[in-house]
């Protein structure tokens, strides 16, 4: 599997202040009466409507945008589901919905002569700003609006992070912490008149798939989660108590996508609650490139599915068991993955695996025409699945086809797939895109996207227009929230991006997470940009003692194990009750140290480090 273990070696983000990176800024601490509407004055917080017909993900983005006000200031806004008629008559209230959904936004429009033009009918787009007598009795109103469901939901998480409500602090079952540092309360905040808006991200579908989530996230998930038991067959602990938090941290930072954990766990027999969440938070799921048609493989298979995974003898058995995935998902929103690999992502072969004894039967490769032949077959045996559960128009159901290690060679020695079908690009395992849309593949229906890295690469997938769906492999999550977030927010607005302010992302980051003033902020990119630049060199498990050169390393790394040993013991004292996945990322600051084992002793820090090191594992693990 592709992982995040190579880092560019800097990160960036046009600051609008250090809560809220790559953000427009349209709220302040401060009132200006000309220019100013207050959400919380004087102790007193402005009531938050939405419409009773709206999106159930809206009402509940809504109430955490009131949690998040809470949390900043201590003054928790009222929140109701309203109609015209009921509508309160007096104050200055916070007026959310979705255009074409919202019978609240709908009036305030006809009311108002609001402009809508610039989001209507835009992919996740939104605006804010005030209004005057919106309805009979209120004088003014702030709107958040949303072209779709998820724009509003993200109009209203922009904005939270804008007032300090940190983008992860949902998955910290309520603790105000992330990355160890409480929220920065104020007293009192204001947002701006003419608001803020964002039009359709630059990315359709940006996305973070779980994997390698053994043993840290799931240990930490069967300790939060669960009460010691769990209702799934595979003994996962992934169930949706585990999934909303989830869901909601993808929304804090702007991911409306997700491959779901899959080592031993399967999404929709986990829980049964899991599909239903998910598409009603509005998270669109899909599965890993080696999991077709939205089950789970090889773990569902082996559950359920009947016979070898073995397309040129059971294809029968095998389409049952796609079509069974495509009903079970018809009703959510979803991605479908096509085509097909081997028994636990290897290349196709001759037989894959005997569901009777569950053992893996060691096989030789299919030749590479025979697979490209098989390959058709089952993309167009896929196609008839989806007509059959959908109808006819299945180009307007979202599918991909990842390029990945010998499927991409298909590819080029000339294998066809629908126009419709997204190409899903993907990099070597070394951090580099193998390959991008050629200017005759750039007007493709399905357009392309592109199965993982950071800003270098993917600000060529830009350039090249593969921009329909990027996926992240962030491996156990906690490691890389920086990276994740970074991934994200370049794929909702790449156009803030360029070499000229890379570093500020990270100064931005850790002035936000750590509470620092900017000069130690500024040591922070330091660290980070050589730790990155020493990972990107080699991936970790293909380090050993004769990687570096001890004698050279040993003055190019005084400075760094000086930095880094200072920051890990301040840091390492910080631990609070998020699951030692906290560790995460001191693992992620130790992976270097491990790997620079040989450079810190000829710097002089080796017992420091090394007394460490056990400390760490067990917390992780």
């Amino acid at each position: 599997m592709l992982h995040v273990s190579i880092v560019a070696t800097v990160l960036c983000a046009l600051l609008a202040g250090v809560k809220a990176i790559g953000q427009d800024q349209c709220i302040t601490f401060e009132p200006n009466d000309v220019f100013t509407l207050p959400v919380v004055a004087e102790g007193e917080a402005s009531p938050i409507f939405t419409a009773v017909d709206d999106w159930p993900g809206v009402h509940l983005a809504a109430a955490n945008f009131a949690a998040d006000i809470q949390r900043v200031t201590g003054v928790q806004p009222p929140v109701a589901n309203v109609t015209s008629d009921t509508f309160p008559k007096s104050g200055t209230p916070i007026i959310v919905g979705t255009l074409g959904k919202s019978s609240l936004i709908a009036q305030v429009v006809n009311a108002t002569q609001l402009d809508v033009s610039a989001i209507e009918g835009k992919w996740e787009a939104f605006l804010t700003r005030e209004v005057q007598n919106p309805f009979p009795g209120v004088s003014s109103a702030y709107v958040i609006i949303g072209a779709d469901k998820r724009g509003t939901i993200f109009a209203l998480y922009d904005l939270s992070e804008q007032f300090g409500s940190r983008s992860s602090l949902v998955f910290l079952l309520g603790i105000d912490r992330w990355a160890d540092v409480p929220v920065v309360k104020h007293q009192e905040l204001y947002v701006t008149s003419n608001g803020c808006s964002h039009g359709t991200p630059t990315v359709k579908y940006r996305g973070i798939f779980l994997n390698d989530e053994q043993p840290a996230l799931q240990n930490w998930a069967a300790e939060k989660f669960t009460n010691g038991t769990t209702n799934s067959p595979l003994g996962s602990p992934f169930n949706h108590f585990f999934y909303v938090k989830l869901f909601e941290l993808m929304h804090r930072i702007k991911a409306n996508y997700l491959w779901p954990a899959m080592w031993s766990s399967a999404f929709a027999v986990d829980d049964t609650q899991n599909q239903y969440l998910a598409d009603l938070y509005g998270i669109v799921m899909g599965t890993s490139h080696q999991e077709p048609m939205m089950r789970s493989t090889p773990n569902e298979f082996i559950l359920y599915g009947q016979g070898a995974w073995d397309y040129t003898s059971n294809a029968d058995n095998i389409k049952a068991f796609w079509l069974a995935g495509t009903q079970r998902a018809k009703n959510f929103e979803s991605v479908y993955t096509v085509g097909m690999r081997g028994f636990g992502d290897c290349t196709l072969s001759l037989v894959f695996v005997s569901c009777d004894t569950l053992t893996l039967v060691e096989t030789v490769p299919l030749s590479q025409s025979t697979n490209i032949q098989l390959l058709e077959q089952v993309i167009t045996d896929q196609t008839a699945i989806l007509k059959d559960v959908y109808g006819d128009d299945v180009q307007d159901i979202p599918q991909i086809w990842t390029l990945y290690k010998e499927v991409e060679g298909y590819y080029d020695a000339g294998m066809t797939v629908p126009d419709y079908i997204t190409l899903l690009w993907s990099d070597d395992n070394w951090g580099n895109i193998r390959r991008l849309p050629l200017a005759s593949e750039r007007n493709r229906t399905g357009g392309a996207g592109v199965y993982y890295h950071i800003f270098e690469q993917m600000s060529l997938a830009v350039d090249r227009e593969a921009t329909r769906l990027w996926i992240l492999n962030v491996g156990d999550l906690k490691p890389y929230e920086r990276e994740t977030e970074f991934f994200i927010n370049f794929g909702w607005n790449a156009t803030r991006w360029n070499v000229d302010n890379l570093e500020s992302f990270v100064s931005g980051w850790a002035q936000r997470e750590f509470a620092v003033s900017s000069a130690d902020a500024k040591t922070v990119v330091d660290i980070v940009r050589n730790l990155t630049r020493f990972n990107s060199r080699r991936k970790p498990e293909l380090l050993n003692t004769t990687t570096y050169i001890a004698m050279r390393a040993q003055f190019s790394t005084n400075a760094l194990a000086d930095q880094a040993v200072e920051y890990f013991e301040a840091d390492f004292d910080f631990e609070t009750e998020y699951h030692s996945i906290l560790d995460g990322k001191h693992m992620h600051l130790d992976s270097t140290v491990q790997k620079l084992l040989l450079m810190i002793s000829f710097a002089g820090k080796w017992d420091q480090c090394v007394l460490k090191l056990p400390l760490l594992s067990n917390n992780y693990n």
